[in-house]
């Protein structure tokens, strides 16, 4: 077993041990402070418009799949998919989603539909409501066009990988009056909607959404632990910078 692969491990079971250290923290109630991100602030906002005006969510999970190097910021959005049902279950415009991939295209639809039955919700669940709606970059963009112009949608969220075809996405929803927020793990898709949409997730703000979405309290635990090895990473980092001055390496 090489030293890598030692350290890769070392770093899985830490990162393991943390998590269910702090998620035990907060089923004791001893909960977690989060500093305030707009996104998420305007997300439960729409969420609640969209019910009293009878408008639509749209969800885009992007063109990442499951099984690659995608799948982190693929799982959230299917996460974030989940407390969005939830909250919205009683509207009579239930929300829609849009995927680039195939398998992610019908998890997005399992995940509907296990929500809703959750709920107790089960006339709600629509299997046209995920939707596949293309599979290169760019026919994914202009799939998703039609969605805004046409049913009466008030709110996009982006919540997976996209690159620059996401600013179709964002002229179109500017055009029709629509609120777009999110984020993407693609830096390019990070640069468009750094640039144009009303509200960003900068860097990995994205992965936080589950915890502030309060989609479970794993998804609190993997955010403190994340914490954690942030400010341990920022300490080795020093340490070794002022050894290396001082002549220890």
């Amino acid at each position: 077993m090489t030293l890598t692969l030692v350290v890769s491990l070392g770093f899985i079971l830490l990162f393991l041990a943390g998590m269910v250290i702090f998620n035990w923290l907060e089923a004791k109630g001893k909960g977690y402070q989060f500093r305030r991100i707009a996104v998420f602030t305007h997300l439960n906002r729409a969420i609640g418009l969209s019910v009293e005006n009878g408008s639509r969510l749209h969800l885009s999970l992007g063109r990442g799949n499951v099984t690659g190097q995608e799948s982190a910021v693929a799982i959230e959005g299917l996460s974030i998919l989940e407390r969005i049902a939830r909250k919205i279950g009683v509207s009579d415009r239930p929300p829609v989603v849009t995927s680039g991939d195939g398998a992610l295209s019908i998890l997005s639809r399992d995940t509907l539909k296990t929500t809703y039955q959750a709920i107790e919700e089960d006339a709600q669940y629509d299997p046209l409501a995920g939707r596949l709606s293309g599979v290169t970059p760019f026919s994914y963009a202009a799939g998703v066009l039609p969605l805004i112009f046409d049913e009466q949608v008030s709110t996009n969220i982006i919540a997976g990988h996209v690159g620059e075809e996401v600013g179709l996405i964002i002229d179109a929803a500017e055009r029709s009056g629509s609120l777009t927020l999110g984020g993407t793990d693609s830096l390019q898709g990070q640069a468009v909607l750094f640039a144009a949409a009303q509200e960003p997730l900068i860097g990995e703000e994205i992965y936080a959404g589950g915890a502030y979405l309060r989609a479970g309290s794993m998804h609190i635990a993997s955010l403190r632990v994340q914490d954690v090895f942030r400010w341990i990473l920022v300490v080795v980092i020093i340490v070794g910078s002022l050894a290396k001055l001082m002549g220890f390496l």
